[in-house]
């Protein structure tokens, strides 16, 4: 038994490794929300958050426990230009040009982009604006992920489509009502032997009997 507990504040959490972060204790961007013990296997990751302007007031929320390998990107709002004129040519961010900023109801937002609990993002992966992912999710590495996401499914490619399913619909269902990622450290690692058992009918059954 250890003798303390882990430390959602804690930068670094791997004992001599300095390139696997927790994510929420380096964020000082009010706009990114990320929950406890979300890792990246980087450094600086506001830095893979892109085209994150103010003045959009687009939200990058990322839930507990999430896994977010190296070359992850999270692009936001600011990517989108213009559509709906003849040219998608962004005059008024540049000097010299005499356009104002569009209303952002002549721009292409598409909202918060938002990442459920306990989802695992690939190594190279890039998630487009406004994008909805479930908890429990999978993205395959290297994919191009522009539409939401379900819980519990597998998806990969560019764009990034549906594999499979990772669980029956019943489990499914159980983990949802669970939420395991909203419990006590101490209740979590009580349980720990459940979320890594791999007879998944053995943890359906135990979660019948705890739900």
């Amino acid at each position: 038994m250890k003798n303390t507990l882990p430390n959602p504040n804690e930068v670094f959490p791997i004992r001599g490794n300095e390139t696997v972060t927790y994510v929420k204790p380096t964020v000082t961007n009010p706009n990114i929300i990320v929950g406890d013990f979300t890792y990246f296997s980087d450094v600086d990751f506001e830095s893979h958050v892109t085209h994150h302007y103010d003045f959009y007031g687009d939200k990058l929320i990322i839930g507990k426990f999430c896994q977010i390998a190296a070359g992850v990107s999270f692009i936001m709002n600011g990517a989108n230009h213009q559509m709906n004129a003849v040219s998608t040519y962004p005059f008024y961010i540049f000097q010299g040009w005499d356009e104002e900023v569009p209303k952002l109801s002549d721009l292409p937002v598409k909202g918060d982009t938002v990442v459920g609990s306990d989802v695992w993002i690939g190594q190279n992966t890039t998630i487009l604006p406004g994008v909805h992912i479930g908890d429990g999710a999978i993205i395959g590495m290297n994919s191009v992920v522009g539409n939401d996401v379900e819980p519990y499914t597998i998806v990969a490619g560019n764009p990034a489509k549906l594999i499979r399913r990772r669980f029956d619909e019943e489990l499914t269902e159980l983990l949802l009502r669970l939420k395991w990622w909203d419990k006590s450290i101490e209740e979590i690692n009580d349980i720990i032997p459940l979320l890594s058992c791999g007879d998944l009918e053995k943890t359906k059954n135990k979660l019948r009997e705890m739900l």
